[in-house]
């Protein structure tokens, strides 16, 4: 009989398509995972997966074979959920996704109420850019995610929970820093540094600015928000960071200058999505409510 654990050794293997590391993300021995995905090869009597000792290629016949599994878990761990979800609200741990431009400057600040409310309540935290956040929402992988909108969320359904506006950091003798605000023009003399493909700051400061993706010149694709704000410092240009970061940023650097971005806002918006049919979806809406009031206690 196939077992959820062969299926999750397979969709392991077709994630990382490397047999070492998809073992060391089940906890695993290479070997146990390899007769695992031969005895469910033997099972469908289907080849899965082509490989040699450069790499490992998905049959066309084990491309299908691993959606269903998807599909699988996907069930499976709505299931569990629903199996709980009589309990009392937020009982029951759950798995969180954060974007890296929101989970550091976010979590100091509605954790404690969350504490407070819910002692009980366990969250697992996983910090990964947007798109792959979304992804791991719609096979059940996580539970649900806070992103920053505007972005494509179709087939999820979003809750809003805060707006903020952009502000640019200078270093305070940098001509700009006296500034009482900053136009999308003013940020481009500035040197605007923003970082790489895939984070939505990017694209929402793009979009906020009206600015071309290929006429920025100072973008930064394995740079973090911490390391653009440091550049800053620096006299090497500006960045736009948002506003649940600023008390963070004055905190930690006494020589900046902070100065809110003239552009008409909000300029992004804060919200938890999940799946149509997640069992939990009140607890995911609590949360945002309780997350809502710790941000508006901290502004």
């Amino acid at each position: 009989m196939i077992t959820l654990r062969q299926l999750e050794f397979a969709l392991a293997v077709a994630k990382h398509r490397h047999f070492k590391r998809a073992a060391e993300e089940c906890s695993i021995s290479q070997s146990a995972l390899s007769l695992g995905i031969a005895e469910l090869e033997k099972q469908l009597d289907t080849q899965i997966f082509e490989r040699n000792n450069k790499q490992v290629l998905i049959t066309p016949i084990g491309e299908d074979i691993l959606l269903r599994a998807q599909r699988v878990f996907s069930e499976v761990n709505d299931l569990t959920t629903r199996a709980h979800s009589h309990q009392t609200p937020l009982a029951y741990p759950m798995d969180i996704g954060i974007i890296p431009t929101i989970a550091p400057y976010l979590l100091p600040k509605v954790l404690p109420l969350l504490k407070e409310k819910h002692p009980n309540f366990r969250i697992r935290v996983v910090e990964k850019q947007t798109e792959r956040l979304l992804e791991q929402v719609r096979f059940g992988h996580i539970d649900t995610a806070i992103i920053a909108l505007p972005y494509d969320i179709d087939g999820l359904l979003a809750f809003e929970f805060w707006q903020e506006d952009f502000h640019a950091v200078f270093a305070k003798d940098d001509p700009h820093a006296s500034l009482k605000s900053i136009s999308a023009e003013e940020l481009t003399q500035a040197n605007l540094m923003l970082l790489g493909e895939g984070h939505c700051l990017t694209d929402q400061a793009l979009s906020v600015c009206h600015f071309d993706k290929n006429d920025m010149k100072s973008c930064f694709a394995d740079a973090s928000l911490n390391t653009l704000i440091q550049m800053a410092m620096s006299n090497m240009g500006t960045t736009l960071v948002p506003q649940m970061a600023l008390d963070q940023v004055q905190n930690q650097l006494k020589d900046i200058a902070v100065v809110p971005l003239a552009e008409a806002g909000p300029h992004r918006r804060i919200a938890f999505v999940t799946r149509l049919n997640y069992a939990r979806v009140d607890e995911v809406n609590l949360l945002g409510q309780i997350f809502s009031s710790a941000l508006k206690e901290c502004t």
